[in-house]
């Protein structure tokens, strides 16, 4: 590999092999150019080179067959087919969002009857839990389409719809893990009340876009110690009580409440902590646009002060792949389209459905994005969708 500084690269410059970030994660691919959208958010990210075996020009040419690091030697050049009938992708949407819609509901009232009556259930959340599992193992990819479609809820759900999310995240990287069905259920149940401690603070405080005084910047930081205290006296297990002291722990001993240090963090705070600073950055809030999920996974990758356990960050990325599911894209051949899966033997190069577009039999037309075949230019906008 030859490593080359961001600054000296000229833009819409094509590079003759994949350029990556490191040693696995890919940033483009021969047929896509190193533009300056790219170079700035690199610039802005503070990632001064990148790495390649090829050598950038100004104007592209097919390259010969090169193998990437960790794939086989075999380049696809041609469209893969996936043959998946419009009715049955239907469907599975909508029992998705019916799945999504009604566990947000149920999510609501665990915790308005835990804000108005101080009752909470253990038994009744795993067994939600499990649900939820279950349902991730069998159609993970259209429940994360269904989340990247739904448009952020009103600010009164902010906490549920945030517990919700990153709840699923963390299954999906805990499945990643190899984690035992008993401990992602475990997981899932300590990622869906990691924030339970903020119910217990104003909304004014939590959803506000200014700035906080001192008296509630102080607040703030006590809602991991307040949802410990909370789970502890419903006799929740001890790792879920963890979970919720330390999600906002860091590796390099720079969160919060205690200041630990990563060997001292537990395993399911370390995965809700890249799940929900994940949900965090690719979601709208009142005060801030949401990132696509491009951007925020180059954000994770950076983990700038190594913030997050880097395993965990990289389950994150080989589950949804640097082009996360349900993430809108335009292809190298001038096509747009949604990311719906992940190739689990090359997770760098996702499946896409191509919009507007069946197969001779009325089926809806995916493809498999390849090395040396079509591959990713870059996210859309909803925007860019709908013109």
């Amino acid at each position: 590999m030859i490593d080359y500084a961001v600054k000296e690269i000229k833009p819409q410059s094509y590079f003759s092999k994949p350029v990556y970030l490191d040693e696995v994660f890919v940033l483009t691919a021969p047929e896509m150019p190193f533009n300056e959208e790219l170079i700035g958010l690199l610039d802005k990210w503070k990632f001064k080179k990148v790495i390649s075996e090829g050598e950038p020009h100004m104007e592209y040419s097919t390259p010969a067959q090169t193998t990437a690091p960790g794939t086989s030697s075999t380049v696809v050049n041609e469209e893969i087919i996936v043959g998946l009938s419009q009715q049955s992708d239907s469907d599975k949407l909508g029992k998705a969002n019916k799945f999504y819609s009604n566990f947000i509901t149920n999510v609501e009232k665990i915790f308005f009857r835990l804000t108005i009556s101080d009752e909470l259930d253990f038994k009744e959340v795993t067994e939600k839990i499990k649900d939820m599992v279950e349902y991730i193992k069998e159609d993970r990819r259209f429940l994360m389409r269904v989340i990247k479609d739904i448009e952020a809820a009103p600010d009164k759900s902010y906490l549920t719809i945030h517990s919700v999310r990153s709840a699923i995240l963390a299954i999906i990287i805990g499945t990643y893990l190899k984690l035992p069905n008993y401990r992602l259920i475990e997981l899932g149940v300590a990622a869906i009340l990691h924030e339970v401690g903020m119910l217990k603070l104003p909304q004014n405080i939590y959803l506000s876009q200014r700035t906080l005084t001192p008296v509630e910047q102080k607040a703030i930081i006590s809602h991991p110690v307040l949802g410990y205290s909370i789970l502890k006296s419903f006799d929740f297990p001890l790792a879920v009580c963890l979970a919720a002291l330390e999600h906002h722990e860091r590796e390099n001993a720079s969160g919060y409440p205690r200041r630990l240090t990563s060997e001292k963090i537990s395993l399911y705070s370390k995965i809700i902590a890249v799940a929900c600073s994940y949900e965090a950055l690719s979601s709208k809030r009142p005060h801030k646009e949401a990132k696509d999920g491009y951007t925020g996974m180059l954000e994770l990758l950076k983990n700038e002060g190594k913030q997050y356990d880097d395993t965990v960050v990289r389950a994150l990325v080989l589950s949804l792949s640097i082009y996360p599911i349900g993430l809108y894209v335009l292809l190298s051949n001038g096509k747009k389209g949604q990311v719906i899966d992940v190739n689990p033997e090359t997770p760098r190069f996702p499946i896409v459905q191509i919009f507007g577009e069946t197969t001779p039999d009325g089926k809806i037309k995916t493809m498999q994005t390849a090395q040396g075949g079509i591959t990713i230019s870059r996210p859309l906008n909803r925007s860019e969708i709908e013109n």
